[in-house]
């Protein structure tokens, strides 16, 4: 139950911070037989360890009741990403700004890299809680740890709860200063090369994965 409380935590905390309301977003952990994940239409500012659903990795419920309607999305990427041990995913502001106009964030800053790569994809559109939502995601996160939703928000994953929402926060906050360089005109793009020295640097850098 341990774990369960630390999810819970996690996803009050994303209110907290501003990047989820109400029952928008949810937020998982892997487990040794699957995952934690928040369950579905519950105020995530009031959530306990007590709502937690614990999922195997084939979605059956094992502990709770209905999880999130994004389950699919979650267990896919730990599938994927055997490094991931914990996701968040938020309907911020910005975020869902930037990924209702379905654009990639560009190395405009470089924190881009924090989400390991050039850029930060925005994935396809696809509807809330299916297979087709997951695939794409999983194809935007190849060689990152965040994406982009278009028409929906965002998506990031790390090694621990913290790193996850620290993660999520920090696109949330590029989002935003992309989307006010846009209105002024946009951005300077930073090269690959200036992009690649970012990427080494960062190959130690302390809230990465």
């Amino acid at each position: 139950m341990n774990l369960a409380r630390q999810v819970a935590d996690c996803a009050r905390l994303s209110v907290a911070i501003g990047l989820n309301q109400g029952a928008s977003g949810n937020v998982s952990a892997r487990s040794p037989d699957g995952l934690w994940i928040t369950p579905s239409g519950l105020d995530m500012s009031g959530l306990r360890a007590t709502d937690m659903v614990r999922l195997d990795m084939q979605g059956r419920v094992l502990t709770g009741g209905k999880p999130s309607s994004e389950w699919r999305m979650h267990r896919d990427l730990y599938a994927a990403f055997p490094q991931a041990r914990a996701v968040a995913h938020a309907h911020s502001p910005f975020a869902v700004a930037l990924a209702c106009l379905r654009r990639d964030i560009p190395p405009f800053h470089y924190m881009v890299a924090v989400a390991g790569g050039m850029d930060i994809r925005c994935a396809p559109y696809a509807t809330f809680g299916t297979q087709a939502l997951s695939d794409a995601v999983i194809a935007a996160l190849q060689e990152r740890r965040a994406c982009l939703m278009a028409n929906h928000g965002l998506v990031a994953w790390g090694t621990g709860l913290e790193r996850a929402l620290a993660l999520a926060l920090e696109v949330e906050t590029l989002c935003g200063q992309y989307l006010r360089c846009l209105q002024a005109g946009g951005p300077v793009l930073l090269s690959q090369e200036e992009m690649a020295e970012v990427l080494e640097r960062f190959r130690d850098y302390g809230a990465g994965a």
